[in-house]
């Protein structure tokens, strides 16, 4: 474990990459974890909306990002920032997850691919949230210049153009709703709503709410 003059960071080792997970505030009970828009990085504090939430909050640094590890060459998807969140599950139990921008379509993933463990997530705006194209588009390489700091160039090309069908997307509010045990799993507080995120809101289990409202909603959820 490492820190600075805030608050822990736990570096996880997740295949080659090194995730940083901060302890922004510590407790008993189910986390929050909070996962940050595209070019971001966790926050230093608890922000002021999750600071009714009566556990530990944690937020993580996705690839690329922040204090985790920049890879070389590029290579992000979705899928690779998913198993990313996943990383972070395996090491806090169960959570509630907060996901602005990118980290909302990451969120909505955790949610349905780890739906027993994931009691409610909440999706805001922020960047990265649109993604790239709805369906297949014709594949291009590109070599960006190094940069010394986080974040990496190839995670806000890609990232920017990653693919988000609005059928994928709801598949995964079905998988929360049939593994969560929960009638409403996913929450959507975002003011501005893609063709994936529009298609996520109109599904059957998904909550249309504000931020504090969902906070509350899913804080007084038996774990």
């Amino acid at each position: 474990m490492s820190g600075n003059a805030s608050h822990p960071v736990t570096m996880l080792t997740h295949n080659k990459v090194q995730l940083a997970l901060h302890e922004l505030r510590g407790g008993e009970g189910r986390a929050l974890l909070l996962l940050h828009g595209l070019g971001e990085q966790s926050p230093d504090t608890v922000p002021a909306w999750a600071g009714s939430w009566p556990g530990p909050v944690h937020a993580l640094d996705f690839t690329g990002h922040g204090r985790s590890t920049v890879p070389a060459g590029g290579g992000y998807n979705a899928e690779i920032l998913l198993a990313d969140a996943d990383a972070a599950l395996a090491h806090l139990g169960e959570v509630t997850v907060v996901g602005r921008g990118l980290g909302a379509y990451v969120a909505l993933q955790l949610a349905g691919a780890r739906a027993a463990q994931v009691r409610g997530a909440v999706l805001c705006d922020g960047p990265g949230l649109a993604g790239g194209a709805i369906g297949p588009t014709s594949q291009f390489f590109v070599t960006l210049p190094p940069r010394p700091t986080p974040p990496d160039p190839y995670a806000l090309f890609e990232m920017s153009r990653d693919l988000r069908p609005p059928d994928y997307a709801t598949l995964f509010v079905r998988l929360a709703l049939e593994g969560s045990g929960l009638d409403e799993p996913i929450a959507v507080t975002n003011v501005v709503k893609p063709p994936w995120l529009a298609a996520v809101a109109d599904a059957v289990g998904v909550l249309s709410t504000t931020l504090p409202e969902a906070i509350a909603a899913y804080a007084g959820l038996p774990s």
